[in-house]
């Protein structure tokens, strides 16, 4: 894996910058991406530190809304490095929240970066990878693209698309010599949070408890998804909570739904009472009739 080429989205921090020095450390080459070139020089003195070599690290402002980022950054690829081994479709941001409250600006925003970000990604890179008759799509989504747990339906639309996406693109370039992965960790210690917008500030406050309390580190995720992505696995699940969920949902669907059911009313209940305490005065949600499964 040494003289891989890897280009990261979203690389300057969380997961993003885990990917960037776990693959530094590796001895790959690494072009980090990312909206700031401070948080870029940042991250790169971050690898350095952690044992990465400094001459196969290079960075590049990379908005993953613009095309004509992307462009620059395939034009870079292919004067630097002469191709590309991995793409790595990782930055996102998140959004949440009573879907009745969710304004349309922030459908807008997210499906503009965690959607058509990883879209516009593989369209960059797809053609070179079929001239090479190689390279390896690796799009970071995520459990709730799978589980579509409450008060998140922008996000899990948006990482369904990804999941999507990449089984429609795992089938469709195979035959080229082109491989896909699609990563879907659940909650881990990360600085997503940080980018949440919600008009809930009870769903803020259970995002932010959900992130910091779990015990899981982004160089732990890191380190499974490059074990991964080493051994050509499409689906990524990180973590146990994760294998569960999803396994549960496939071949026991009833008890599933069961048990989503009873965790959307305890979720809603707490966002009323939190309501009620910051004086809103909502009313408890009553609690439904039982459902058939």
């Amino acid at each position: 894996m040494t003289e891989q080429r890897i280009l990261i989205t979203g690389a300057a921090s969380g997961l993003g910058l885990a990917l960037a020095t776990r693959y530094a450390r590796d001895g790959a080459r690494v072009l980090l991406t990312d909206l700031d070139q401070a948080a870029l020089d940042t991250a790169v003195a971050t690898i350095v530190t952690a044992g990465g070599d400094r001459d196969r690290l290079s960075t590049l402002v990379l908005d993953v809304r613009a095309d004509d980022d992307w462009d620059a950054a395939r034009t870079w690829v292919q004067r630097t490095w002469g191709g590309l081994d991995v793409l790595v479709n990782n930055a996102g941001v998140a959004t949440g929240g009573r879907f009745e409250h969710l304004p349309i600006e922030d459908w807008d925003w997210i499906l503009q970066i965690n959607l058509m970000g990883v879209v516009r990604g593989c369209r960059t890179f797809v053609p070179i990878f079929r001239e090479q008759g190689s390279g390896h799509l690796v799009n970071i989504a995520s459990a709730a693209g799978l589980l579509n747990p409450p008060v998140m339906a922008s996000y899990n639309v948006v990482k369904a698309g990804v999941v999507s996406l990449s089984e429609t693109l795992r089938h469709e370039l195979e035959p080229a010599g082109i491989t896909t992965s699609v990563v879907c960790p659940t909650f881990f210690r990360t600085g997503l949070a940080g980018s949440f917008r919600t008009p809930d500030e009870a769903v803020r406050r259970t995002m932010d408890k959900l992130v910091t309390q779990s015990s899981t580190p982004a160089d732990v995720i890191a380190g499974r998804i490059h074990d991964g992505v080493a051994n050509g696995r499409f689906l990524i699940l990180t973590d146990r909570e994760g294998v569960v969920a999803y396994a549960v949902k496939r071949f026991v669907p009833p008890l599933f739904r069961r048990e989503a059911r009873k965790g959307a009313i305890r979720l809603l209940n707490s966002i009323a009472r939190s309501e009620r305490e910051a004086g809103a005065g909502a009313p408890a949600p009553a609690e439904p009739p039982r459902e058939r499964v």
